[in-house]
């Protein structure tokens, strides 16, 4: 075992009084990438930001923190400042607010390599574009002169990378650098991750809440829990033997890319949030299923195999008394958490059921405009340009692709109840474009809507009784009854009908979804739009909401679609499935087929960048990695718009490229009779 690069030894962070990290100790070693995971609230970040000291001045840290011997915790600013970015760098979560947003990307690259190194401004930018070639910005040269807010978001996080990596740190620190990204743009950026540790030598601290990044990225694994580690150990025994419930909790709640359906396992309960009085005994004790007496008496410690600290190699420890017992038996999640027993759904042949939503070549353009005061039209954006949607009755249809693919404007114009600007829109059997002022009334209650961030789309200053009322007072039902259905719509959704005059702040992000799903359920609609319903909330929380939609969808006979960029997710809830590439259908049919066997290069990548929490199969799986981002929807595309990042285009003859250039390939089956497009010339 060799010397640890970084020690991290009893450390504490408070926050006015409230504790946020309590007694974290780590070891990181010369090229390790340790992996620090846990829901919202557990101190992974905080952690991270105690290393390299850049936490507010709220904030009181105890314990020692040593790079190479040398303490951290205490070092005065300006000795401190000279390891920021020369020894430790940070890769932030959000690299819009971490960048400069009035000086140039190249400018200060450049001033990051130039704090740390006697070079000119010459040799500063020059090796400013030499990073950004290493992490992939295409010409590097010219993007120097582009201002954070011209790259998108993927460009920005490698453009983040790039100045991480500038000094040839020892250790980086990367907070949830994959969150909000497309899976594609995420697959993109962990590539650039071990690119940039493998030729600067770094070590990494790999914080994240995705299971499936840390297995196919992580060397060791640390778990952390209201503010402590409950559980380290090898990547691959972590996943394979959990020994701490909340672990096994963690990895049975992710739903899976293989997955067979069926049920998740959900954590009960919720973390402790902060300000709350610690309570004497194991902190998971109230949401543990394995809870023993001596558990609420003391808190207990980190134990296992091995020697070392917490993240020693070779070592798995677990703060839980019946570690051992775990580590025998490895039962699996469903085996000790109760997992809730969903109604079986009819089964009924698709034919027989009737249609909720049929699209058919739906376009959508916007007029884009140039200058200030002298505003003129410039051309337009081809949001949507060529869609094509059906669901039938009791059906769950999984509308999946990358930002900026058109499925937002394609929610738009399917509720707004309108004539489409192009193509058809059939409603519950009726025309959009038909409807008058009373038909469109009549049809509102009908389709209902589930945002992405339940926090903002319910009212703040009012009870959740009047939340939940108000979508039957608006279709002008009495109020004694819709009174009445309040309690009915919270125990539907598992919540108690007795904190109906709680407002929504008073809830966690699980219990505020919840009761979006419940107003929306108000006026018994027959079809839900779920826009990014779970993206918000952590894996434990999503996995309780799901099995709470597919409870509700066997019950009520209900019609989703149901809009994600996790196709994992997608892949658990969905019975179909429509893949969306700048604002065109390229794929259709069953979720069984369609991410089981795609025809489409498309889809292809994009399932391939999906990581699985499951290290040896991940690490075997091979990579396929899009170049570049989607083309502007503001140009035309002749052909296959997906041509200039597919991967089978540059290995066709030039006959069959030059059809790809020039025809606009037609949506064909599979098979005659088969549920299963593609818009591809050559998808076999």
């Amino acid at each position: 075992m060799t010397t640890p690069l970084l020690t991290v030894r009893d450390l504490t962070v408070d926050f006015d009084g409230h504790p946020a990290v309590r007694g974290v100790d780590l070891d990181l070693h010369r090229g390790e990438t340790l992996g620090l995971v846990g829901e919202s609230g557990s101190g992974k970040s905080v952690t991270a930001l105690a290393v390299l000291g850049l936490l507010p001045a709220t904030a009181r840290t105890g314990g020692s923190v040593r790079l190479d011997g040398r303490e951290l915790l205490g070092l005065p600013a300006r000795q401190l400042a000279a390891v920021r970015g020369r020894r430790i760098a940070m890769v932030f979560q959000d690299p819009l607010s971490a960048f400069t947003p009035v000086h140039r990307i190249g400018d200060q690259i450049a001033e990051a390599v130039r704090t740390h190194q006697d070079v000119g401004r010459t040799a500063a930018r020059k090796r400013a574009a030499e990073l950004l070639d290493l992490v992939g910005i295409p010409d590097p040269a010219r993007a120097l002169d582009a201002f954070p807010h011209e790259f998108s978001g993927g460009m920005r996080q490698r453009a983040m990378i790039a100045m991480a990596v500038a000094n040839e740190p020892d250790v980086l620190l990367a907070d949830e650098p994959t969150t909000a990204l497309d899976v594609t743009i995420q697959a993109q950026v962990l590539e650039v991750l071990r690119t940039a540790r493998r030729e600067s030598g770094a070590a990494l601290v790999l914080v994240s809440h995705d299971l499936g990044v840390i297995a196919g990225s992580a060397d060791r694994v640390a778990v952390m829990y209201a503010g402590r580690i409950v559980e380290a150990a090898p990547v691959d025994e972590l996943f394979a033997a959990p020994r701490h419930p909340y672990t096994l909790g963690l990895i049975g709640a992710v739903p899976r890319l293989d997955g067979r359906g069926g049920p998740l396992v959900p954590i009960p309960g919720r973390p402790p949030a902060a300000g709350e009085p610690a309570r004497p005994g194991c902190a998971f004790a109230d949401r543990c299923p394995l809870t023993e007496d001596r558990c609420r008496t003391a808190e207990p410690p980190l134990t296992g195999t091995g020697t070392g600290s917490a993240s020693g190699t070779g070592d798995h420890r677990a703060a839980c008394v019946r570690a051992d017992h775990l580590a025998a038996t490895r039962p699996a999640p469903a085996e000790v958490y109760p997992v809730p027993a969903l109604p079986a759904a009819v089964p009924r042949p698709r034919a027989a059921r009737d249609s909720v939503l049929a699209v058919r070549g739906l376009t959508r353009s916007f007029p884009r405009h140039r200058g200030g005061l002298l505003r003129r039209r410039a051309g337009e954006v081809h949001a949507v340009d060529g869609v094509d949607l059906d669901i039938r009755q009791g059906e769950t249809l999984g509308l999946v692709g990358e930002s900026g693919s058109g499925k937002s404007t394609t929610l738009y114009e399917i509720l707004r109840l309108a004539a489409p600007q192009g193509g058809r829109i059939e409603l519950l059997g009726q025309d959009t474009a038909a409807l008058d002022r009373a038909a469109v009334r009549r049809l509102r209650s009908r389709v209902q809507i589930v945002f992405q961030d339940p926090a903002a789309s319910l009212d703040p200053r009012m009870p959740v009784g009047d939340v939940l009322a108000e979508p039957l007072l608006a279709q002008r039902t009495p109020k004694a009854e819709a009174r009445r259905r309040v309690p009915e719509l919270l125990r539907q959704v598992g919540l108690d009908p007795a904190h109906a005059d709680r407002y929504p702040h008073e809830f966690s992000g699980g219990q505020r979804q919840r009761i979006s799903i419940a107003r929306a359920l108000a006026v018994r609609p027959d079809l839900l739009v779920l826009d990014e319903p779970v993206s918000a909330l952590d894996v434990s929380v999503q996995a309780g909401v799901l099995n709470l939609l597919q409870q509700l969808k066997a019950e009520l006979g209900l019609a989703y679609l149901f809009v994600s960029h996790d196709l994992s997710v997608v892949r658990h809830l969905a019975d179909r499935v429509a893949v969306m590439y700048l604002g065109r259908t390229v794929e259709t049919g069953t979720a069984a087929r369609v991410l089981t066997r795609p025809r489409h290069p498309y889809t292809r990548a994009l399932l391939a960048a999906v990581p699985l929490p499951d290290p040896p199969a991940e690490r075997a799986r091979p990579r396929l990695l899009l170049a570049g981002d989607p083309p502007s929807p503001a140009e035309r595309h002749l052909g296959c718009p997906f041509r200039p990042r597919c991967p089978v285009h540059a290995a066709l003859a030039p006959e069959q490229r030059a059809r790809c250039a020039t025809e606009t390939p037609p949506a064909l089956p599979a098979a005659p009779g088969v549920d299963h497009t593609a818009t591809c010339h050559y998808p076999d």
